[in-house]
């Protein structure tokens, strides 16, 4: 995995605090490239981060989910932040990495409780987690369908600055997404 640099939480004494340790175990997806950009072409100069996407996600989800009043927002929210926390010790395993769905879940799992499990509230977030991996509830589904539209709105910034053909990202994203809002934000 590529990298601006190593996980900060190395950075810390052996007895710094649960929360600065998850904080700082956390942070390290502001240093962890979106692979799939890199593999695409993508400079480190120019590559989003996970860190970048997540707040992409979140911001979507903040703007849209109002459209949808049957969603809790808060929730919502939880899930768009929490979404991506494995990779921090995972990295960004992309579908070209040929990685088994159930190997990338167990990997992801063990790093999201290792990270969150130290925590007072851990349990819940953790659970928020799996609440969006198991894609069961409708906040879920509308994260894991704001997560394709994020990315087929980044594809179309790289495809403005004529980095990336984007038309790929945008017909999965389609084919994807559901919710009659969103189908309209991807065609337009």
């Amino acid at each position: 995995m590529q990298t601006k640099a190593d996980i900060p939480v190395t950075l810390l004494d052996d007895d710094a605090p649960a929360f600065i340790r998850a904080w700082f175990e956390i942070v390290q997806l502001k240093q962890l490239y979106r692979q799939g950009w890199l593999k695409r072409g993508i400079s480190t100069a120019d590559c989003e981060t996970v860190a970048e996407h997540t707040f992409g996600n979140a911001m979507l989800c903040l703007l849209l989910a109002r459209d949808y009043p049957a969603l809790q927002l808060e929730k919502v929210l939880r899930l768009a932040l929490v979404h991506d926390i494995g990779e921090a010790y995972v990295g960004d395993i992309t579908p070209h990495d040929r990685v088994e769905k159930s190997e990338k879940t167990r990997l992801e799992t063990e790093a999201v409780e290792r990270i969150l499990g130290k925590l007072p509230n851990g349990a819940s977030l953790i659970a928020d987690w799996h609440e969006y991996e198991a894609g069961e509830t409708a906040e879920a589904r509308f994260v894991k369908q704001v997560d394709r539209l994020e990315l087929a709105l980044q594809a179309s910034v790289y495809g403005r600055q004529g980095k990336v053909d984007s038309s790929e990202f945008l017909d999965a994203a389609e084919a994807f997404v559901q919710a009659d809002g969103l189908k309209e934000i991807i065609a337009q």
